[in-house]
Order: C-alpha cells, then structure tokens, then sequence
C-alpha cells in the first residue's frame, strides 16, 4: 500500500500546484502533464490487476469513485477568458483545494491505517470477501488516475467551450431592453 501514499503525494502536489489560484492558463503541458502521470503510475504501480470476482468489483469502485470525485472537483473550477490574454485560464478556491487534500489524505491514511491500525480487520474482510492486497492497492490508484483524468479532460472540455471575447451573447430578435 505504500505505492498508493507515494501517488498520492505526486498527484496532490501536482494538481495544487497547477490549479490552486486564479488566472492559471489552460496550456498544453498543464493538459500534457497530468496525462504523463498517468502514464507513468499504471506500469509502475499496477502489478497484477484483478479481472474477476470481488477484486474486480473493488477495482470498479475505485475507479467510478474517481470519476464522480473529477466530476465534483471540475465543478469547482471556474474557467473564463482572461481580459488580460483573451486565453481560457481557470480559477479554483478553497472548496477546491479542501476536495481534493481531504479525499488524498483519507487515501493516504486508509493506506497508512491497513498497516498500523486495523490490519486484523482488513485482513479478516479480505479473507471471508475474497479481495486480495493488490486489489485494495488497484482500487485506489484506479482512484486516483480516473479522478485526475476526469478533472484534466473536464478542464480540457471547459476551456474549449469558453466563448472568444468578440463573441458576446447578443440579445435575442424582439428582447427589449427597458
């Protein structure tokens, strides 16, 4: 489990460093780098993923956890046109931070906990459910990696439907102003 608290480490960091503050541009390597991450955790971390039975449905959770939490987490983002530039940049603010260092850091302390602190626990439920250590360990960096990629391609998706400044929206035909 100790490869899940060093992922966690990376991608927190990352993506505070990238997001946290307004005015952050929408560039491609702030698109490119969570996308490397990802391509570097699977075959480092990934040693046997589980393709049956209880594991399998730990490793979907996982993953589906991610998802809804990139999903939340790009909700959090506000994406605008800078006056400045007239580039897509993003602005994010403490919810946004708070979202992302509380789901990391109760990763991390699951991870810390399945050793120091409720290992017999675990260990029982693993044993009558079938789930092995590398299952828990799949569950979480699926966790993780989809919870990035969401937020990067919902950021990507965003950024792309920021209207150009000449294209302000016009009154309808027949709106009157009063």
């Amino acid at each position: 489990m100790d490869s899940a608290v060093i992922i966690d480490a990376v991608l927190l960091a990352a993506v505070l460093q990238a997001d946290r503050g307004a005015d952050r541009k929408i560039d491609r390597f702030r698109i490119l780098r969570p996308l490397l991450i990802a391509v570097a955790i699977i075959p480092l971390f990934l040693k046997a993923v589980v393709t049956t039975g209880n594991g399998l449905s730990l490793e979907i959770a996982g993953a589906s956890a991610g998802l809804a939490l990139g999903v939340i987490a790009v909700k959090l983002m506000t994406v605008y046109r800078s006056p400045r530039t007239n580039q897509p940049v993003s602005r994010t603010g403490f919810a946004y931070a708070a979202l992302w260092t509380i789901v990391i850091g109760a990763r991390a302390a699951f991870s810390y906990g399945s050793e120091h602190w409720f290992s017999h626990s675990l260990n029982t439920w693993m044993i009558q459910h079938s789930v092995t250590a590398a299952a828990i360990t799949d569950g979480l960096i699926f966790m993780a990696v989809a919870m990035l990629l969401t937020r990067t391609i919902g950021l990507l998706i965003r950024s792309r439907a920021v209207p150009s400044a000449g294209t302000a929206t016009l009154p309808s035909p027949g709106h009157v102003h009063v």
